[in-house]
C-alpha cells in the first residue's frame, strides 16, 4: 500500500502546487441600482433633452438656454441613449476590437419571450443575461469568448454578476462567487466576485499579441480564447440557476490624444478633447482642396493607453498622442511614430515614419518637429472616431486623422464583430 499512498501524496502535492501558481484577482466594484422608477425618470429626461438638442441644432447656443434647460442637459449624456445600456454609444477599446464568437457549455431554455443564451453575456444590455442550463448550481459550466489574433490587447475585464435587472431577480437567482479564467484552455487566474448587485472590474496584464505588425499573417491564424468557468456560487433565495448578466472588455492599442488637447471648433473657439461630444461641430481640413470645412462629430472614444509620445514643435507648442495616431505633413503625407501599426489597424494606405525635422500641417501655420519623447505611464486618452464629412480634425493646431478602422463591418452597439454560437 505504501507505493500507492506515495503516489496519491505526490499527486495531491502536484495539484496544490498548480493551484498555488494560479493568481487570485480581486475586483473594484461599481454598484448598480436599476429600477422601474429610474427607467421612467431617465426616459422623461431624455425626451426633454431631445427637444433642447433640436433647438441647439437649429442655432440656439448653450448660453441662450434657460437655467432649467441647462440643468436638464446635465441629467443625461448624448452618448448614453438607453437606460439599460452597458457603456456608451461612443466606443472605447471596441473601436479596434472584435469578438469572433461567444459560446457556453450550457444555457437555460427560453421561458416565454425571455432567452438565456450565451449572446446575452455580451449584448451590452443589463436587462438580459446568460443562465447556465444544468441541474444544480452550474459548478463547472462556462462561458468562452474567442478573439482574432490581430485583436487589440485586453487590460480590463468587467463582469456584471447575477440577474441585475431588478433587486428581486438578483436575490432570487444564484450568483458567481469564484470564476476560473483560462487563456487558450490554460489556467490564468481565479476571479473572486463580490456578492453585490454590481459590476466587478478586474485589471489584468495585457492579454493578446503585443507584436501585431504582420496583420495579414495574424488574421490567418486560429482565434485565441478566454474561458470563464464557475467554481463557486452564492446561492439564490429561490432558484439554483446561476446568472451572469454581462462580460465586457477594455484595453489598449487604439490611438488617441491626452486630456487637455485643444480641438478647433466650427465657431473658431477651442474645446478640450475630453469635452467634445457627439453632435459638436468642428473644423476639418480637406486635403485635396486644401481648404477648411465644418463637420459634425458622430463618434468619440476614451480608452486608457500607455503608448504615448509627446511631440514638440519649433514654436514650443506640443501635442501628446498615441504613437500610432496619424498626423498630416505639409506635403500631404500621413506620418506617425509607429507607422506599421497605423497601417495595420486603420484604413490608411500608406503612413511614413514621423521624425525630427518633419513639417506638419497646421490650421494657422506649418510647424516643424523638434523633438519626440515617449511616455510610458498609462493615462486616459480621447479621440474623435468618425465625422459626418471628412477624416481630419484640428488638435493643438495640428491637422490629425480620425480612425477609420481596417476592419470588417461591426455591430451597432460597440462596433464589435459579434458572432454567437449557441
Amino acid at each position: 500500500m505504501k507505493p500507492i499512498l506515495s503516489f496519491y501524496v505526490l499527486l495531491l502535492c502536484s495539484m496544490v502546487t498548480t493551484a498555488q501558481e494560479i493568481k487570485a484577482l480581486i475586483p473594484s466594484v461599481e454598484l448598480l441600482e436599476f429600477s422601474k422608477e429610474g427607467e421612467q425618470e431617465f426616459n422623461r429626461n431624455w425626451k426633454a433633452c431631445e427637444v433642447i438638442w433640436e433647438k441647439m441644432q437649429n442655432g440656439v447656443e448653450y448660453k441662450d438656454l434657460t437655467k432649467q434647460e441647462q440643468q436638464d442637459l446635465e441629467k443625461v449624456s448624448e452618448v448614453h441613449s438607453d437606460y439599460w445600456q452597458v457603456g456608451t454609444d461612443g466606443c472605447s477599446w471596441y473601436c479596434g476590437a472584435s469578438i469572433a464568437k461567444v459560446s457556453a457549455s450550457s444555457y437555460l431554455k427560453t421561458q416565454g419571450k425571455t432567452s438565456y443564451v450565451p449572446e446575452n453575456s455580451h449584448d451590452f444590455d443589463y436587462k438580459n443575461a446568460w443562465v447556465e442550463g444544468v441541474e444544480g448550481y452550474g459548478v463547472g459550466e462556462f462561458l468562452e469568448f474567442s478573439f482574432p489574433q490581430e485583436n487589440p490587447r485586453i487590460t480590463k475585464i468587467s463582469i456584471v454578476n447575477g440577474y441585475v435587472k431588478s433587486e428581486k431577480a438578483w436575490k432570487a437567482n444564484s450568483r458567481v462567487k469564484k470564476l476560473k479564467m483560462y487563456i487558450d484552455d490554460k489556467p490564468y487566474a481565479i476571479l473572486d466576485l463580490k456578492d453585490q448587485r454590481a459590476t466587478n472590474h478586474f485589471t489584468v496584464d495585457p492579454i493578446g499579441n503585443d507584436d501585431r505588425d504582420n496583420y495579414d499573417e495574424l488574421s490567418k491564424l486560429p482565434d485565441w480564447t478566454i474561458k470563464f468557468e464557475i467554481l463557486e456560487v452564492y446561492p439564490g433565495e429561490k432558484y439554483d440557476d446561476t446568472v451572469i448578466s454581462e462580460i465586457y472588455f477594455d484595453g489598449i492599442d487604439v490611438h488617441c490624444f491626452a486630456a487637455g488637447t485643444m480641438i478647433t471648433m466650427a465657431n473658431a473657439t477651442q474645446k478640450p478633447i475630453e469635452l467634445v461630444k457627439v453632435g459638436d461641430q468642428v473644423v476639418s481640413y480637406h486635403k485635396q482642396t486644401k481648404t477648411y470645412i465644418t463637420t459634425i462629430v458622430e463618434e468619440v472614444a476614451s480608452p486608457i493607453h500607455n503608448n504615448l509620445v509627446t511631440i514638440t514643435f519649433d514654436d514650443q507648442s506640443t501635442i501628446t498622442c498615441t504613437n500610432d495616431h496619424p498626423l498630416l505633413r505639409a506635403n500631404g503625407d500621413w506620418v506617425s511614430y509607429n507607422p506599421s501599426k497605423t497601417i495595420k489597424d486603420y484604413d490608411y494606405d500608406w503612413v511614413y515614419q514621423l521624425k525630427v525635422g518633419d513639417v506638419l500641417q497646421g490650421n494657422d501655420m506649418q510647424r516643424t518637429v523638434t523633438s519626440i519623447k515617449a511616455i510610458e505611464a498609462a493615462q486616459p486618452t480621447y479621440t474623435i472616431v468618425r465625422l459626418d464629412t471628412g477624416t481630419t480634425f484640428i488638435a493643438n493646431n495640428i491637422v490629425v486623422g480620425t480612425e477609420p478602422l481596417r476592419k470588417i463591418k461591426k455591430c451597432d452597439v460597440h462596433k464589435s464583430n459579434c458572432k454567437v454560437v449557441k
